[in-house]
Parts: structure tokens; sequence; C-alpha cells
């Protein structure tokens, strides 16, 4: 049922390029094996990929080994091709190793999904003489490898038309706009991070709690308290700064600068609770000091808790939508 339905669909198609365009248009059977992804690179904006890749088509015109486009690619190493046109049309088998450019979406980082985009072209016909026809047989990527740190969660191939509004120099052109067919591949990946997250942020957690044991430590005691307090503002900005460095400028609040800031925040008033307390000693009410210090140990503990499962739960929330 599915083929028929497949192929109906495949029909229209093939019987709509030809009304749009007559019957100078050709089809190119188009699919993809990812062998490996690998050098995910935050800071660069990149990724490697290692893929074959198969065309079937009848005009040889097309010449996919001088004319292939990966418009997303850094560099493009193509380590085999072979070519055959015993069955009267041409197939064209290569393996690509590509450094891919992507952009990558760090607002819920550690907790965060991204998509990796190949996709293909050819240079030098555009969709009036050549079409792309997704070749949906097997499997698109090797399920046998792993993406270390992260988790495969669906692959999709498609095909569809890139539109330039250029005419590339034709002065023949009526108007500055070209379309070439294109054949896409997108792959959704998901960050296994609990353990990132923990190698990332207990450093920042334990500076809090080294200020937090201010109130543990008697108000008399003004240089300790404030000792530990300001080393621990200084070891969370040591920290937001190491994440930073491994990570792409981004203009938007990120995860990581809601816990940093909360932290921040809260240690700042552990300084003001402290010199509060500080106050009260000096007026002989150790009694009452104790029992400042005592409440409001406990409501900053509580509210830093709170809000801090608040902003993983709203990325972990967000990231899987």
């Amino acid at each position: 049922m599915k083929n028929r339905i497949f192929l109906t669909l495949l029909l229209f198609v093939v019987h709509s390029y030809t009304i749009c365009y007559g019957d100078g248009v050709d089809f190119v059977r188009t699919g993809i094996y990812i062998t490996s992804i690998h050098n995910i690179d935050f800071k660069q904006k990149e990724y490697a990929i290692s893929l074959w890749l198969w065309l079937r088509y009848h005009k040889k015109d097309f010449d996919f080994q001088q004319n292939l486009e990966i418009p997303q690619a850094k560099s493009v190493t193509k380590s085999f091709a072979t070519m055959d046109s015993s069955g009267g049309d041409y197939y064209l088998l290569m393996k690509l190793d590509c450094v891919m450019k992507d952009s990558w979406k760090i607002n819920n980082f550690p907790f965060d999904h991204q998509k990796l985009r190949f996709s293909i072209e050819n240079s030098q016909f555009d969709s009036k003489s050549l079409v792309f026809i997704p070749d949906r047989s097997g499997q698109s990527y090797d399920a046998r490898y792993t993406l270390r740190g992260w988790k495969i969660d669906t692959m999709r191939i498609s095909t569809g038309i890139h539109a330039y509004e250029t005419t590339f120099g034709d002065v023949n052109a009526k108007t500055p706009h070209s379309e070439y067919s294109t054949f896409k591949a997108n792959l959704e990946i998901e960050r296994d991070a609990m353990g990132l997250f923990w190698k990332m942020f207990l450093g920042m957690y334990i500076s809090f709690m080294i200020a937090y044991m201010c109130f543990y430590i008697h108000a008399d005691n003004i240089d300790s308290r404030f000792g530990l307090s300001v080393g621990a503002l200084f070891a969370v900005v040591g920290n937001k700064y190491i994440i930073d460095s491994s990570l792409p400028e981004s203009s938007s609040f990120t995860l990581v600068d809601a816990l940093h800031g909360l932290t921040l925040a809260f240690i700042l008033a552990i300084m003001i609770c402290n010199a509060i307390s500080l106050g009260i000693v000096k007026k002989d009410q150790h009694q009452k000091a104790s029992k400042f210090d005592f409440i409001t140990a406990q409501i900053l503990l509580l509210s830093y808790i709170g809000l801090n499962l608040y902003f993983i739960m709203n990325a972990l929330h967000t990231s899987a939508q």
C-alpha cells in the first residue's frame, strides 16, 4: 500500500514537472549512507561527516564528479568514485569526507538537541533540467556506530528547490532568480547530557556551598565570612569563563548564563545577609543574629535549589520540543 502511494506521488511529480518544464527535465535517483559523524566543534561551528553517495541518471552531461556542489561544506574530499554505464543509464558511487559548517542552538546547552544538515546540488544544471528523487531503500546511516556523547534521534532525507536571487551572469535571464534542485539529509541528535552537566557545573555548586557555609560561622568572624563569600564569587566567575570559552558567541540568554547569574545573585545575597548579621551582633543581640542566620540560610538554600530545578526542567522541556 505504501509503495503504491509513493509511486502515485512520484508519477504526479513527474507529470507536474513535464507540464511545467517540458520533456527536457531528467530525474536523478539519489541515496546516502552515513558511516561516521565526528569532530563536532561548537566553537568553530562545524562537524565532520563521512558518507557514501550514489546517483543514477540518464544524461552524461550532468557529470556529478565535476559538478557536485555541497553548499554548506567547508571542505570536501572524494576518497573514492566509480561510474557504471552498462545498464543504459549512469550510476555514480562516491565516498565523501566533508567538514560541514552549521549553526548550533546553545540556549539549552548542555541539554540541547541539534540538527545536522547535508545537501547537494548540481552546479551546472538548474531545476528545469535536473530534479533529484530520494532513494529511501534501506537505512540512511550505520546504526552500529556511536556518536560519542550524543544519541541519534531521527534521520530524514528529502528533496526540494533552492532559490537564488541572482542570474549568475546570464544575460538572457528575464528576472534575477534561479532555481536548483537539491537533495537534503537532516540528522537530529540529542546530547547525553547528565555527565557533561555535572562536569561543567559541579565547581559552581561547590562554590555556592562554600559561600553558604558562612551562615554556620559566628558573625563575629567577619573576615572568615566575607573571605569565603568573595572567594566563591570569583570561583563562579572563573567557571563561567571556562564554559563560555568552549561555546560560540550568542546574543540570547542561555541556560549557562541563567545558572551562573543565579549563583552570583545568591552569593551576593549571602554577603548582604552577612552584613546584616554583623550589624545585629554589634548591637550585642547574639541570639537574634543566630536566629537570623538560621532562617535566611534555609530560605536561600531552598530558593536556590528550587530555581535551579526550574531552569533545568524548563531547558529539558524546551529542547524536547
